[in-house]
């Protein structure tokens, strides 16, 4: 057999398990739920790993229940050693970094770290790092990290045991899915990694049920089309009702309005109306509606009142019983104990660089053209023409003040806008810089990111001996100049952690955090 794909894993974010290795989870899953059920104790040993060396950490720096007592019993069924760190004397209260901890503890022969942070893309930083500490001191397996829900990013394990349970109610069908989500879609991390997660459904309608200020941030309404969901919006359950498209299944969140500020609590009870079902609404539910929810419910405030928890409506308890599966399954992947037996394809792990500086052919009999502007042609220097190409004069004038202040471009010279003679649209901005040095190939990579589109005219002699036109790298790195803008990130400045920015091109014009996966634009990544 070749080497287990799962052993040493880290689960971040939902896409870090390709759909082959959820659906493998998956079956598995079922198994082993199967053997519970049917009572077959022996045949539950081939799911163990039986190692009472083999440590796992809970670390919850934010408050949890299910989650985190999913994982105990899930770790105390594999026969393991369990740990919990204590957050209120835990040294990261004592601003020791994330870094020194995990390492220690990774150093005493603990494997996995299950994380619950409110810091957003603390398991993906570990990762990392884990990786790079165990390279360093001889580990035969970095240490695994475990995203147990971070900030309002992401929460990948309820995200498997959902797509689990909504597979098992859909007799394993996986050609579509039709799926209402209802409550605080703005703050809910179980909802933003289903994103993602419902690939796994060929045909996807989601309908999205939530007031204005609950909303789903717009980027992930953009990544939910961009995947070929069917995406609309309500403001309302009743609103969403007064229709005749409604989804069998309904998935609720826990309005979090205390996040929300004053203002908010003034109308949450307005609000909570919005997203909470009530017993008139029965009549309007299609045959086999099946309700979902990740728990708790608010005892007072419940989004799904009790009165239909003995109604067939009630598919939350089925999906939180399938927590502990789920997640007794991923402990065994990622010790390796599982997962031999797997074929299909891995998610690749590695952010491809693409070429992005390209040299355009010149004429070298050609002299520097003299700038309608009234500039002298310049004998030796270089010109970065076509800045901004298009876009408004104010903002071209605002970028090329961050240019030149990222790339250090001050000095004689001058720069500003020209307008095409033939299109007065076809705006651009120009800086020139007289018998300035040829960028070196760090500056000429690092401008590429600042400004794309644009090109790079080198001149000596009164001719330009190179021409570059420069396009968007697919990463952007190791730059000092360089930060994300989520103040809930774990790499942003605030927190100390001094992790090196790293951003990731989704679009021509669009990047996102490595980290919290925040989206940025090319123009936003620059301090």
């Amino acid at each position: 057999m070749g080497e287990n794909r799962f052993r040493g894993r880290s689960l971040a974010v939902i896409n870090d398990f390709s759909l082959e290795e959820r659906l493998y989870l998956f079956e598995k899953t079922k198994e082993l739920k199967s053997l519970f059920r049917e009572g077959k104790k022996e045949e539950l040993k081939r799911f163990r790993i039986d190692d009472s060396d083999f440590g796992v950490y809970e670390v919850f720096l934010e408050s949890s229940t299910r989650t985190k007592e999913s994982f105990k019993n899930a770790a105390e069924f594999h026969r393991i050693k369990i740990s919990n760190l204590d957050v209120g004397a835990s040294s990261i209260n004592k601003k020791e970094s994330y870094a020194d901890t995990f390492n220690t503890l990774a150093g005493y022969n603990n494997l996995v770290f299950i994380v619950r942070s409110k810091l957003e893309g603390v398991c993906r930083w570990m990762e990392i790092n884990g990786k790079a500490f165990a390279e360093r001191n001889n580990l035969a397996v970095p240490p695994s990290f475990i995203n147990a829900g971070d900030g309002k990013h992401e929460h990948p394990t309820q995200e498997l045991l959902d797509e689990y349970t909504f597979l098992e109610r859909n007799n394993w069908n996986r050609d579509s899915i039709h799926l209402a989500l209802i409550g605080d879609l703005y703050h809910g991390r179980t909802v933003h990694s289903k994103v993602q997660g419902l690939k796994i459904f060929n045909s996807v309608q989601v309908d999205l049920i939530a007031p204005p200020e609950l909303a789903l941030p717009s980027h992930y309404t953009r990544e939910m089309k961009a995947n070929g969901y069917k995406v609309r919006t309500f403001d309302s359950i009743e609103t969403y009702l007064r229709q005749n498209k409604i989804a069998d299944k309904w998935y609720f969140t826990r309005p979090q309005l205390e996040r929300m500020g004053d203002d908010i609590l003034k109308i949450a009870d307005s609000l909570r109306a919005k997203i909470s079902f009530r017993q008139e609404f029965m009549q309007y539910l299609p045959e086999g509606t099946i309700f979902y929810h990740p728990l708790p419910r608010h005892k007072e405030h419940p989004t799904i009142p009790t009165f239909l928890d003995s109604t067939s409506l009630n598919g939350w308890e089925e999906q939180s019983i399938n927590g502990k599966l789920i997640r007794i399954v991923l402990l065994g992947l990622t010790a390796g104990k599982l997962g031999d037996d797997f074929r299909g394809e891995s998610e690749g792990g590695k952010h491809p660089d693409e070429p992005f500086i390209e040299e355009v052919a010149i004429d070298n009999n050609r002299s520097v053209k003299k700038y309608t502007e009234g500039v002298n042609p310049i004998s030796h220097g270089i010109v970065i023409d076509h800045i901004c190409r298009g876009e408004d004069k104010k903002e071209i004038r605002a970028h090329i003040g961050r240019i030149i202040r990222v790339m250090e471009l001050y000095g004689k010279g001058g720069e500003w806008i020209t307008t095409s003679r033939e299109n007065p649209d076809a705006t651009k901005g120009i800086i020139f810089r007289p018998d300035r040095e040829a960028l070196t190939c760090s500056q000429i990579n690092k401008l590429a990111a600042i400004a794309p589109g644009a090109t790079v005219n080198i001149i000596a002699d009164s001719k330009v001996i190179k021409k570059l036109r420069l396009h968007m790298p697919s990463r952007v790195y190791n730059l000092d100049s360089i930060s994300c803008k989520n103040n809930n990130c774990i790499s942003h400045p605030a927190h100390g952690e001094n992790i090196p920015a790293e951003f990731l091109k989704i679009s021509e014009n669009t990047f996102v955090c490595r980290y919290c996966e925040k989206v940025h634009t090319f123009k936003e990544i620059w301090k």
